[in-house]
């Protein structure tokens, strides 16, 4: 029988875990980097830090901010303005909603706790949505219409025809004008970040700007008495290739391109679409464009990889359609499969800690 040479791991180069000492910790960049020495999700969170200080402090990097999910309900917008104060973002792609919902906090408007012991059929008839364990008003909405309605029928879009950015920077630019306090919109506004919505109409913005068309559109009279067929005609004038060429120049122009990614979905698919977006322009229109590829990454999101949907896959998945620069070739990226409430705060706490001076 023969017997294995049982080896000790460092023989191998393999780096030891350390046991976290709390004692040992006075800062939270202290925290995050003892937790890159554990495991699980604690280990991924560090290992986020440690590639999220990199793609900030480089100077010839664009960063995307992507987006999903209910994250300004779950108040964590503050942490996207301060994001893009601090001009560690560059551009921000986002979900619809999440912009809609963050839009009522801009105004003033609050959310509410969920109380369990409220059925949803009661919630419906009192004008209360609710988005897991948090409510926001049918009423907020309506106000947040209002502002809609007025930016659009105060503003001429440029050239005559709206696209998501384009519109959420005249909201952005009415919030600032308003002063009512801080809002994701109007820091953007203020920083020149131009705030991409792709899935426009899935969205009570998108409904907004399309009732305002019909508004506009329909006759005055009996109104009541319309069709669907005659009450749904309007449209908007809308394009969202205005937003996809847009945001192309804007990526494909970086030296250097990072993502920082909040769940999936489409705002972080048509985020990383813009490599294979100028691969297939050049194939099929003859063009010679350097393609653009993703060489910093950091997502929290806990969907699994093995449901095999667009949230899960990894950015090892990504290299193999030309959005990333591969590991081997300098790629870096961190994949933390945590809720985004939970690990987003102490990593970004982390992450300006260390960004300002020590003198600070």
């Amino acid at each position: 029988m023969q017997h294995r040479q049982l080896h000790d791991g460092r023989q191998d180069g393999l780096v030891p875990l350390e046991s976290l000492d709390l004692s040992s910790v006075d800062s939270t960049p202290d925290l995050l980097r003892g937790m890159q020495r554990t495991a699980f999700a604690g280990r991924q969170l560090g290992e986020a830090f440690d590639i999220a200080l990199e793609m900030f402090r480089d100077s010839g990097c664009r960063v995307v901010l992507t987006l999903s999910g209910a994250m300004t309900v779950a108040k964590m917008g503050r942490i996207i303005c301060e994001m893009i104060d601090r001009g560690t973002v560059q551009a921000v792609i986002s979900t619809g909603a999440l912009m809609a919902h963050g839009l009522t906090e801009s105004i003033g408007l609050a959310h509410y706790r969920y109380d369990p012991g409220k059925s949803d059929t009661e919630l419906f008839h009192k004008g209360y949505n609710r988005i897991y364990d948090t409510l926001e008003m049918e009423s907020n909405l309506n106000e947040v219409e209002e502002l809609v309605r007025t930016v659009l029928t105060k503003t001429e879009p440029p050239g005559g025809t709206w696209c998501s950015s384009s519109l959420c920077r005249a909201l952005g630019q009415a919030l600032d004008e308003a002063d009512s306090g801080p809002g994701i919109l109007r820091s953007a506004y203020r920083q020149d970040v131009p705030v991409f919505i792709p899935a426009f109409t899935d969205s009570e913005v998108g409904l907004d700007v399309s009732t305002w068309a019909m508004q506009a559109a329909l006759p005055k009279e009996d109104r009541d008495k319309l069709t669907y067929e005659e009450a749904l005609q309007a449209v908007p004038p809308f394009n969202p290739f205005l937003d996809l060429q847009h945001y192309a120049r804007l990526a494909a122009t970086a030296e250097r391109l990072g993502i920082f990614t909040i769940g999936g979905g489409v705002p972080r698919n048509w985020a990383q679409q813009v490599g294979p977006y100028i691969d297939i322009t050049n194939h099929r229109v003859g063009t010679a464009l350097a393609a653009p590829r993703f060489r910093y990454g950091v997502r929290i999101c806990p969907e699994p990889v093995h449901w095999g949907g667009l949230s899960g896959c990894t950015y090892s998945e990504g290299v193999s359609w030309g959005k990333f620069v591969p590991p081997a070739e300098g790629g870096r990226f961190a994949e933390v499969h945590s809720d985004a409430t939970l690990a987003w705060p102490l990593l970004m706490h982390a992450v300006f800690e260390e960004l300002d001076p020590a003198d600070a």
